[in-house]
């Protein structure tokens, strides 16, 4: 499975501005609304249901907020470089500044495993990460995240 199945540039939003990690889910829920004709409360529920169960702050600044959704009918991906790193309860408490958003059906709950694991060995490569804190464009970061 390539990232660049599921990521399309359209979906790279850079210098997103939130103040705090509950304003990043709703601005996050109305980017995925506008992508999957999902309701943003619905999407913010899910995800708000899972951040409760755990940080999906991985650490070094990365975070992947994933929730599995009704109504969506594939995974969606988002990237997202905030303008300003904010606290999201990360395990290694560092500010979080590199999101990636995976919504998932409910009918394939492998894909969503298999897709979230594909995102975190990317972003485990520092020098992936730290290119895309870099990044100018979108579609730089793009090209990025997705290169073999």
């Amino acid at each position: 499975m390539q990232l660049s199945d599921h990521l399309s540039p359209s979906n790279v939003v850079l210098d997103l501005a939130a103040a705090s990690k509950k304003e990043l889910i709703i601005k996050l829920s109305e980017l995925a609304a506008k992508r999957t004709g999902v309701e943003a409360s619905a999407v913010s529920a899910a995800l708000t249901s899972r951040e409760n169960l755990g940080s999906t702050g991985i650490g070094q600044g990365i975070a992947i907020p994933h929730a599995i959704v009704e109504g969506v009918a594939d995974c969606l991906c988002l990237f997202v470089r905030l303008a300003k790193p904010l606290d999201f309860d990360a395990v290694d408490e560092v500010p979080v500044d590199v999101v990636v958003l995976l919504l998932s059906p409910s009918t394939d709950q492998r894909q969503n495993l298999n897709l979230l694991s594909c995102i975190a060995r990317r972003l485990r490569n520092d020098s992936v990460t730290d290119a895309v804190r870099a990044a100018r464009t979108p579609e730089e970061a793009y090209i990025l995240l997705t290169q073999a």
